[in-house]
């Protein structure tokens, strides 16, 4: 039987806080964009009819009020994880087996995975069978649906439990500097996971076609020359076997890199689009954004390993959250379960710093290709993905990767202006 302490206080504190902010935000957003859903704003009425503009506030609206019920759940999950009492309950059910202590972990650790996918799965299904469903978006079957979710279990366990073996048994054996070890094993198998992606795990998924020869091929391949990048080919992507939503992205590390298109997006946007949207993401190429965005994470995990390395020692830690038996396994539980409720209070940072990079991702496609042709190409993905245009600021500022449509457009408006 365990006992509340000062952590366990702390620990209250900080869920509370985080709900109480999230709900404070999502309100916030339903607030705002209800405000401005009768009228399209002034720099798109040209360009976006209110009906679209009505259709993006709405979708808007009806996903901003399920991510309230989805925080809720999850805070509530959280603290039935920990003070009420679950992992307790699965970790003595899996000591109860006599197995070894690494094996006793993986299968504890496998069994929080599983439980986790399962409650979460009513989630998924009313965002992917309801939401999208209601706005036109959803192309998901439910034989598609539940393959997915079959062939990324599999796939998850297939790549975690050799890599979870590996990581309990260098935090059993290799005494108290374990946490090195372990970050040069995960930040070694991330960079290998970058560079496997595109050539093994997305074709189970997907279907990737070469883009065929023509006008905008060429086009995009002196784009690249121009640019400096080498892939190892641009493909098409079947995303209207899931979605309606249009993408662009290019993936890989080293000579797997590729540049992938969604099918919708080809149907979407003209040849001089597509080339403008693929400058702006050669731009995070050539700023070296993912280089950054690496060495950033290697640190943070570095630091939150060696945290680790320290809390994974007293009792006070497991006993705080509701666990009676200290072990590496369910310290390394505990740790992944608290590390997003730390990470949301660094939220508005990360997402600052990534619209930094969308600015400067823009700005470097504005010297490549005329910056009107990345504004239309923009508008279009905002009115046919119901992207809305007035987002709260403040909850833009805080979640958002990129910036909000006004602001963006307004920067690229600005660089297509002669200087001088």
């Amino acid at each position: 039987m365990t006992t509340m302490n000062t952590l366990s206080n702390f620990f209250i504190i900080l869920l509370v806080l985080s709900l109480a902010t999230q709900l404070w935000l999502i309100a916030r957003q339903l607030g705002h964009v209800q405000k401005n859903r009768a009228r399209v704003p002034d720099e798109f009425k040209d360009q976006i009819s209110l009906e679209a503009h009505q259709k993006a506030a709405d979708y808007t609206l009806t996903r901003t009020r399920f991510s309230r019920y989805e925080a809720v759940v999850g805070s509530i999950l959280l603290l039935i994880w920990t003070l009420g009492g679950g992992l307790e309950i699965l970790d003595q059910a899996w000591r109860s087996l006599g197995w070894s202590p690494i094996w006793t972990g993986i299968g504890f650790m496998v069994a929080v995975m599983l439980i986790s996918s399962l409650l979460d799965l009513p989630f998924s299904a009313y965002r992917t069978f309801v939401i999208e469903q209601r706005f036109g978006f959803n192309k998901t079957t439910s034989a598609t649906f539940f393959a997915d979710l079959f062939k990324g279990t599999l796939l998850t366990l297939a790549i975690g439990v050799p890599l979870l073996w590996l990581v309990l048994w260098i935090m059993e054996v290799s005494g108290p500097l374990w946490w090195l070890y372990v970050w040069a094993v995960w930040f070694g198998f991330s960079l290998f996971l970058m560079w496997a992606y595109p050539a093994f795990i997305a074709p189970l998924f997907n279907k990737f076609k070469p883009l065929e020869n023509g006008e905008l091929k060429d086009g995009i391949e002196k784009l690249m020359d121009q640019c400096g990048f080498h892939s190892n080919g641009i493909f098409v992507m079947d995303g209207s076997r899931r979605s309606a939503h249009g993408n662009a992205y290019f993936s890989g590390i080293g000579n797997k890199k590729q540049i992938v298109f969604f099918d919708t997006l080809m149907e979407q946007l003209d040849g001089d689009e597509i080339e403008a949207v693929l400058a702006h993401e050669l731009g995070h190429f050539r700023m070296h954004h993912i280089r950054k965005r690496l060495i950033g994470m290697g640190i943070i995990s570095l630091i939150s390993l060696a945290i680790l390395g320290w809390l994974i020692k007293p009792d006070w830690f497991y006993h705080g959250l509701g666990v009676s038996t200290a072990s590496t396994y369910m310290g390394l539980t505990l740790f992944m379960l608290l590390t997003p409720l730390v990470g949301f209070f660094l939220t508005p940072l990360m997402s600052l710093l990534s619209r930094k990079h969308e600015f400067e991702a823009d700005a470097y496609a504005s010297k490549q290709r005329n910056a009107n042709l990345l504004i239309t190409a923009l508008v279009k993905m905002y009115e046919e993905n119901a992207s809305t245009l007035t987002p709260d600021p403040v909850y833009s500022s805080f979640y958002d990767s990129h910036p909000p449509a006004p602001v963006r457009i307004d920067h690229l408006k600005k660089q297509s202006q002669p200087t001088g």
